[in-house]
């Protein structure tokens, strides 16, 4: 406990600086590596108490990009229903949720029998693990940011699924260090681009699995699919890339147990329609697969970890 003060101390100390850009550090390769050794070596019953602490000053910090990003996510999934206490609870809630899901990531990422062991599976993803495997049923797998996306991911792995993975294009340094972890893990790992889309379709068409995110922004996609209710500037590369290679969308999302363990979903594998308007096709399609989002994290709001602003013009309207 007495480490858990000290620890606590220094956080009160680093704030009152308000020398350093606290997001910055955050989102640098130096504050990623800090967190890494943190997970790795700290013991658990501290781990958490201290990414708890950690999780609560930033939260409390409502002049950062990230917490203002999401206050107004949470505040679009709530409909409009939370008061301004309440969405300051739920931001609270949902740094929390991660700094625990990071710890647990960190703190696991040698330790692949006690990974194993902390997640549950709903029986279709042992066809979709096979299907990768046997190279003869192309999908596209579309993933959400919620509860611990990315321990599901290196789990995946562990458990033999063979997928290409399209990365948000163009990442930063700390990007890159995370798809580093990622690929010693045995991920393919390839930033999304014009080419990688076609070499991920070629490989749809050949009969292998292609995964990517649909939640985070991309503010370069010239379409906007409703996303709870309101346009959102989305990913649409996996309704193209199923539509061009006639292969079947499914969406995967991971929710935290009360235990701390997690449990991993998949859909009913979504087939993309045609229409003769583009666009409406595109956005047909990406809303058809984004329901299906919404209703995961719907389960459990504070766990969709998304600290980019999906709605970024509601920013100003908030409680």
């Amino acid at each position: 406990q007495s480490m858990v003060d000290v620890f606590s101390s220094i956080l009160d100390i680093t704030q009152e600086m308000h020398k350093l850009n606290m997001q910055g550090f955050i989102n640098s390769r130096i504050g990623l590596g800090a967190a890494f050794a943190f997970g790795r070596y700290c013991p658990p019953l501290i781990g958490y108490q201290l990414a708890q602490i950690f999780a609560a000053r930033i939260a409390a910090r409502q002049d950062l990009s990230m917490v203002r990003a999401v206050r107004a996510n949470q505040w679009v999934v709530s409909q409009g229903s939370l008061t301004s206490q309440q969405l300051d609870q739920r931001v609270r809630d949902t740094f929390k949720h991660t700094s625990h899901c990071l710890f647990d990531l960190y703190h696991n990422l040698q330790n692949p029998t006690a990974m194993l062991s902390r997640t549950h599976w709903e029986p279709v993803f042992d066809q979709l693990i096979a299907a990768s495997q046997q190279g003869k049923s192309g999908m596209v797998i579309v993933g959400i940011h919620v509860s611990n996306f990315d321990l599901a991911m290196h789990a995946a792995t562990l458990r033999g699924m063979k997928a290409m993975v399209l990365s948000y294009p163009n990442p930063g340094k700390s990007y890159q260090w995370q798809n580093q972890i990622r690929m010693q893990a045995g991920m393919e790992i390839i930033p999304a681009s014009p080419e990688a889309v076609r070499q991920a379709i070629k490989r749809l068409q050949a009969g292998e699995v292609v995964a990517t995110g649909i939640d985070r922004p991309f503010l370069a996609s010239e379409y906007r699919p409703r996303f709870f209710g309101l346009p959102a500037a989305l990913p649409v590369a996996h309704v193209f890339m199923a539509l061009k290679a006639r292969v079947p969308v499914v969406v995967v999302a991971a929710t935290t147990r009360a235990n701390g363990d997690y449990d991993f979903h998949a859909s009913a594998p979504v087939m993309m329609q045609p229409h003769p308007d583009r666009e409406t096709e595109i956005l047909q399609n990406a809303e058809s697969v984004l329901r299906i989002a919404e209703g995961y994290i719907r389960r459990a709001p504070h766990q969709w970890a998304m600290f980019y602003p999906v709605w970024p013009e509601v920013l100003d309207e908030l409680p």
